[in-house]
């Protein structure tokens, strides 16, 4: 779906694996972008936020053939031909890449073309939680997607530091961000709920990796002591990812009512508003968005210790972390939650409210972008080609 744009300052294309990435967590960005005068692009697969993009924002938006968890070494390649095909015909003159597979796939890609790009290290993905042939290669073409970038995005220290470790940056220019930033005025600060049954919620894709087998099993566990404890579950089944849950999983979990499954959500704002704690008991995280967004509406989190979700939190502050992989030690941080004072629970909440204000608003994050734009000090507005 593409409708023809004004051109200005120049083309500016943004690169991820699902429309619903760039409409959900960069659409500050975006926004940024149109209002500076670019013609802006969503290079991604068509989803049903892709309309989104052209109708709200005002962007165009270009089909893009990838598959999150495709593996195969030909469907692969045609990929990666067709994305070098379509920015060989766009010619932008500078390129945004989001997610794993899209920071890859177009970062070798713009290398090749000579297209000045950046990427942005969200998270590891699955590539770094697990060892194998495969994701060995997959880690080595992920350095060489990195080398030929003007910056290197990431949104923790560890994950920067991994990635120094293992050779995958050199001597390209790194910034660190506080994630994909919040709007603070979106994600406006409500009081506790005042129901009388405590709820938790999480939202996630529905991975395994994301924790949620976890979260379930400590949920049966808290309500065996607190049978009136709700559990929400918020997001999407039939993610692209080797790690997805899938649908029979859920509704035996729906039948047993351990957890309230309520799918996809628009706008998660409601759901964490009817919350008193937000859970994410990930594996590994770039620096996760909804325990932002949670801390910005005055909600804490218990998240696991691991890199990304440690630095999403303040320990025993504005949340609590508990011990990666483990339903028994997340169960105990509930309990802890459901038992503490209410007086507690919301000083915590405004401790994370008046931390995001402080670090994590997306202007930061806009602002980064926007200035790696500007001709002065840098070339990537003229179309140079990249080394």
């Amino acid at each position: 779906m593409v409708e023809p744009m004004r051109q200005e300052r120049g083309t500016i294309v943004l690169v991820s694996n699902t429309s619903w990435y760039l409409y959900n967590f960069r659409r500050g960005t975006l926004r940024a972008l149109v209002e500076a005068g670019f013609r802006v692009i969503g290079l991604a697969p068509p989803d049903a936020y892709a309309s989104r993009l052209v109708d709200e924002l005002g962007i165009e938006h270009v089909a893009l053939g990838l598959e999150g968890k495709g593996t195969r070494l030909l469907g692969e390649g045609r990929s990666l031909l067709a994305l070098a095909a379509t920015l060989r015909r766009l010619r932008p003159n500078f390129v945004f890449n989001f997610t794993v597979k899209a920071n890859i796939y177009s970062g070798l890609a713009c290398r090749a073309l000579g297209i000045p790009y950046a990427n942005n290290v969200s998270g590891l993905g699955t590539a770094f939680l697990h060892d194998s042939w495969l994701f060995r290669r997959v880690r080595w073409l992920y350095g060489v997607a990195n080398h030929g970038a003007h910056r290197v995005f990431f949104q923790n220290a560890e994950d920067l530091e991994l990635f120094q470790r293992h050779g995958l940056l050199r001597d390209i220019p790194t910034t660190l961000l506080p994630g994909s930033g919040v709007d603070t005025r979106r994600f406006a600060f409500s009081p506790l709920p005042e129901a009388t049954s405590f709820t938790f919620v999480m939202i996630a894709r529905l991975l395994g990796d994301k924790g949620v087998r976890e979260y379930v099993q400590a949920a049966e566990q808290v309500r065996a002591g607190h049978p009136r404890t709700r559990f929400l579950l918020i997001g999407p089944l039939g993610a692209s990812n080797l790690s997805a849950i899938g649908e029979a999983e859920v509704r035996e979990w729906q039948r047993t009512g351990v957890v309230e499954y309520r799918g996809e959500c628009d706008d998660v704002r409601p759901w964490i508003a009817q919350a008193h704690v937000l859970v994410l008991p990930s594996y590994r995280e770039g620096m996760p968005r909804t325990v932002l967004e949670a801390a910005a509406i005055g909600r804490p989190a218990i998240v696991s210790d691991v890199p990304g979700c440690r630095q999403a939190v303040v320990a025993e502050v504005t949340g609590w972390l508990c011990e990666v992989k483990s339903a028994g030690s997340l169960a105990k941080r509930m309990h802890e939650c459901v038992e503490m004072p209410p007086e507690r629970l919301q000083e915590v909440g405004w401790a994370a409210r008046r931390r995001i204000e402080a670090e994590f608003d997306e202007q930061i994050v806009i602002q980064a972008s926007l200035q790696l734009l500007q001709p002065a000090g840098n070339d990537c507005m003229a179309g140079s080609e990249t080394p």
